[in-house]
């Protein structure tokens, strides 16, 4: 089922260009070739290197089952940034311990001057420990600086991301019973 993440054929990752479905670019081995993505995923997790999805429009749409979201959790997702988010999957997100952050309004990947080849960094979201659920997170992704708004809506979905996801709260409030 890892391997069917991302698998569709419509899907066009604009990291490798020319190609259709489940490819991308493997930037741990020289020279950053396309590779599928599952077998660039188990580079980067063997790296220690978590994975950030740049997305577009309605990110997730037709996928909404568990799985899409599993499947990108698995795959050594930690965080997706869109245009907006498909609501079930946002939550399903949220729900395998993914953080859902979208753009400001107006602003995509492609006019921030993102190409996905960036080394991101987030900094708020530990206020997240803390009870609250900030409005934005700052997104530090090479030379440049947004502020993302954080989709994590309800305290109920704060205490899922919070413990890693809904498995890991659930589990945590059985053992402190």
């Amino acid at each position: 089922m890892i391997r069917g993440t991302f698998a569709n054929i419509r899907l066009r990752n604009q990291i490798a260009p020319g190609t259709e479905g489940g490819f991308t670019r493997d930037f741990t081995v020289e020279g950053g070739p396309v590779a599928y993505i599952y077998d660039a995923s188990q580079n980067y997790q063997a790296a220690g290197i978590p994975l950030v999805i740049l997305a577009g429009k309605e990110y997730g749409s037709g996928s909404s089952r568990d799985w899409a979201a599993k499947g990108t959790a698995l795959l050594g997702v930690k965080a997706v940034i869109a245009e907006s988010y498909e609501r079930i999957h946002r939550s399903n997100l949220i729900g395998m311990g993914v953080l859902p952050l979208q753009y400001p309004e107006g602003v995509t990947a492609a006019s921030l001057g993102l190409t996905g080849e960036e080394t991101f960094s987030f900094t708020g979201v530990t206020a997240l420990n803390d009870g609250g659920i900030p409005e934005t997170v700052k997104v530090t992704a090479g030379d440049v600086e947004f502020d993302a708004k954080l989709r994590i809506d309800t305290p109920g979905e704060a205490d899922y991301y919070r413990n890693g996801g809904i498995l890991q709260y659930v589990l945590r409030s059985l053992i402190t019973k």
